[in-house]
């Protein structure tokens, strides 16, 4: 996607120093755009962990870089068992979204069939390449088949737009290119339907407020920024034609992780009776899984998260506040779990399907 007319991806290496990984800050937007260089793997989990990077198909490929990191650091003695304490050490850093450890899964299969360090250090960079290209391919086929269900609304409305309902961040910013729930809309965007994005703040870190609403605009796609709690007032008056979020982790059975609030969106959605959809990249499934309340652990981060918030001040400046008084504890959980009898359908790279074990396995026969 394009920033200020010049086309980014979320993460690459550097032009001239392949040494050194170069992501954008997502800490410091909307209201700065700044480039950070990290050297080591170290670097690459406190990235992820203090969501400098965040969203799932991006901390996987941030992952897959992050071993690749860890492979030029390592000493040719003892060169696999660094490799075993880095992938671990990337894998701790969000316990949520699958992306990350099937990255860390994937970096460790392809440098298996080097014979040296050096062999396995030119694998690992190719393989962390290779696997941000595929998530940059596979969210704008998300779009490509999301566009069908848009197109299809538009038609019906005769031209009117499409008022389409997102959640958190699963753009552009989420992934290494294009985004997931947004895939679709940038699709429908730029073939001339019309569209108007509802973008709600999504507390307690506002990256609908933040990321969203600051890609949306980058592109040019028409978005009004509501509060959290108005996505079900505007479903009850006929303003929400359908609502695409993303996901950090599925089910076998289509059981949907997301940014916490997606459940309270996905029941009023279908009380509404408003299509929900879930865009995601087959890297977001995990097929080891069948109950997603049960099974899909929650992380759980800190409360200063809900106790203050930060924000531009008229004078320009950034700052934080608090919100609540001293005394009060908060707690923080990341994510909850949408049950997959209210997901209309999931939309990934190789098409929509329902959301249950027989159409996921429809699109994706060698898991069954």
């Amino acid at each position: 996607m394009k920033v200020g007319g010049r086309p980014y991806r979320t993460i690459w290496l550097k032009a001239g120093d392949e040494r050194v990984v170069q992501v954008i800050d997502q800490q410091r937007l909307p209201h700065a755009f700044e480039v950070q260089d990290l050297r080591t793997a170290d670097d690459m989990c406190r990235a992820i962990r203090d969501m400098t990077v965040r969203g799932a198909g991006l901390i996987g490929a941030a992952a897959a870089f992050g071993m690749y990191l860890a492979s030029l650091q390592a000493h040719d003695s003892g060169f696999d068992d660094a490799m075993t304490r880095a992938g671990a050490a990337l894998q701790a850093t969000r316990p949520t979204a699958a992306n990350l450890a099937w990255a860390v899964a994937r970096m460790h299969a392809a440098m298996a069939m080097g014979r040296t360090p050096e062999d396995k250090r030119t694998l690992a960079r190719r393989e962390a390449q290779a696997i941000a290209d595929e998530d940059a391919l596979h969210c704008q086929r998300i779009g490509e088949h999301g566009l069908t269900l848009i197109t299809e609304l538009a038609r019906a409305k005769h031209g009117a737009p499409v008022n389409i309902l997102t959640h958190c961040n699963a753009g552009w910013l989420a992934f290494v290119d294009v985004g997931s729930a947004t895939a679709p809309i940038y699709a429908a965007h730029d073939a001339g339907v019309a569209v108007h994005v509802w973008v709600d703040e999504t507390r307690p870190r506002n990256q609908g407020a933040s990321l969203t609403a600051w890609e949306l605009a980058q592109h040019g796609v028409p978005h009004t920024l509501i509060a959290d709690n108005a996505g079900g007032h505007l479903m009850q008056h006929g303003l929400v034609d359908l609502v695409i979020t993303g996901a950090d982790r599925v089910t076998r059975q289509g059981d949907v992780a997301n940014k916490i609030g997606t459940y309270l969106k996905a029941l009023a959605a279908r009380d509404n009776a408003v299509p929900f959809y879930v865009a995601l990249p087959s890297s977001t499934f995990d097929f080891s899984l069948r109950d997603g309340v049960a099974q899909i652990p929650i992380e759980e981060r800190g409360a200063e998260e809900v106790r203050w918030i930060s924000g531009k001040t008229t004078q320009g400046r950034m700052e934080s506040v608090q919100i609540c008084p001293d005394a009060t504890p908060a707690r923080n959980w990341g994510f909850d779990v949408t049950p997959a009898r209210l997901v209309t359908q999931l939309i990934c790279e190789r098409g929509l399907c329902e959301a249950n074990e027989a159409g996921i396995l429809s699109l994706f026969p060698e898991q069954a």
